[in-house]
């Protein structure tokens, strides 16, 4: 399909209620979880830090290009050093499974869907027009 060119379709009004009113579900149900998922995914990630710290020192034996800095302000010794790997022999890093939602675009997201749902529930038109429809998806 060529750029520049409008597409036309008429979309239940409804039916775009219920998908918005859905997806403010969504959103409102991550947001409040997000405190836990993000303890949780410390957890792995401290347990995980143990664990390359440990696999590292028995691979210090294949390391290359070491280098140490001695800070005399707080007597400790930063010991750097390269190790080559094949990119799966060592343990593999956890990853955030959900979405960080800050407090100021939860805000801006919850309300700008409430607006778009209220507005959407005063109209008697059965359809809703594309540019309408454009205005929401973002949130769909």
């Amino acid at each position: 399909m060529a750029r520049g060119k409008a597409i036309s379709v008429k979309i239940p009004t409804q039916r775009v209620i219920n998908a918005l009113e859905t997806k403010l579900a969504e959103l409102e149900a991550n947001y409040k979880t997000q405190d836990e998922n993000e303890a949780k995914y410390q957890k792995q990630y401290e347990k995980w830090q143990k664990e390359i710290a440990k696999w590292a020192v028995a691979q210090f034996g294949k390391a290359d290009n070491i280098r140490t800095n001695y800070r005399s302000w707080n007597e400790s010794l930063n010991v750097d050093f390269d190790i080559k790997t094949n990119g799966t022999d060592f343990p593999k890093e956890p990853e955030r499974n959900f979405e960080q939602i800050h407090r100021h675009n939860y805000n801006e997201q919850k309300e700008e869907m409430s607006n778009a749902i209220r507005i959407l529930k005063m109209t008697d038109e059965e359809v809703i027009s594309t540019t309408t429809y454009q205005a929401v998806a973002r949130y769909l």
